[in-house]
């Protein structure tokens, strides 16, 4: 098959560019030739977007894996345009979940365009494209999610069928003088137990490199934590299980008497 040279970029010059240490390993040639041509029309389109997910990963710490799929993260806004242009061009085009992610198919082949974390707690914004890099990506230059933003978005990717744990740490490992600690923070304010049992977690797996954690925040963090004690219990009872997992902490929600991260639950007798 002749693929076309790609359009010209329209990432601006002020984006870095990181130079990826690998990349993933299409299932077979035919999935080869499906993301080319899809990054291709991306690009094309002119429409702002970022690579994440195994290649993003892969580009940052050199670890390389098979891939089923391509991860394209966007604004809300522009979800719709990305699956309308390729409908138009005859791709089948799927809304799985219309509070965050639709898919694009040719055959077997498909990519996710992603506009915010399943949870509802990571919708991407300006921010995302702002502090993103830039990279070749099979033949075109794209934008690449930033390292701070690929923490992020998988922090809270904790079920029984798929953990990303180790993405965490590894990415924490080999980008931790590129990731934005502070904008981190701010990210995951809310949920700052989160992060912590991240941060925890690495300084487990890599005893040796404790350091590359600023000691500044996980001052902050253990300071909440330890505020956080002085209190009572929540009087509602609350099951935040489910923004890792809808699945494993159903039962709390449904027979427990657990609120979840919406609605009302019962209260605690404690």
């Amino acid at each position: 098959m002749i693929i076309n040279p790609p359009p010209e970029s329209a990432i601006p010059a002020s984006v870095p560019s990181v130079d990826p240490k690998a990349a993933p390993t299409p299932r077979n040639a035919e999935a080869e030739v499906f993301y080319i041509e899809a990054i291709r029309e991306l690009v094309a389109t002119g429409i702002p977007f970022l690579v994440a997910g195994t290649y993003a990963v892969s580009a940052y710490t050199g670890i390389i894996r098979p891939t089923k799929d391509l991860d394209i993260f966007c604004k809300a806004g522009d979800c719709p345009r990305i699956l309308a242009h390729f409908k138009r061009i005859g791709y089948a085009v799927v809304v799985e979940d219309d509070r965050w992610l639709g898919k694009v198919f040719k055959g077997t082949h498909f990519f996710d365009v992603i506009f915010a974390s399943m949870n509802g707690t990571m919708p991407v914004d300006d921010q995302w494209l702002e502090h993103a890099r830039q990279g070749e990506l099979l033949g075109s230059q794209v934008r690449i999610i930033g390292p701070t933003e690929l923490v992020w978005s998988k922090c809270f990717i904790q079920d029984r069928g798929r953990h990303d744990g180790a993405d965490v740490s590894h990415t924490i490992l080999k980008t931790h003088d590129q990731i934005d600690w502070q904008r981190l923070l701010s990210y995951m304010e809310v949920h700052w137990e989160v992060l912590l049992m991240h941060l925890l977690n690495f300084r487990w797996i890599y005893p040796s490199e404790r350091g590359r954690v600023p000691a500044w925040l996980l001052d902050e963090l253990l300071d909440r934590l330890a505020k956080q004690r002085e209190l009572p219990p929540s009087r509602m009872k609350i099951c935040r299980g489910r923004m890792l997992s809808r699945t494993d902490y159903e039962i709390d929600v449904k027979d427990w008497g657990f609120a979840d991260v919406g609605g009302e639950g019962e209260h605690s007798n404690g």
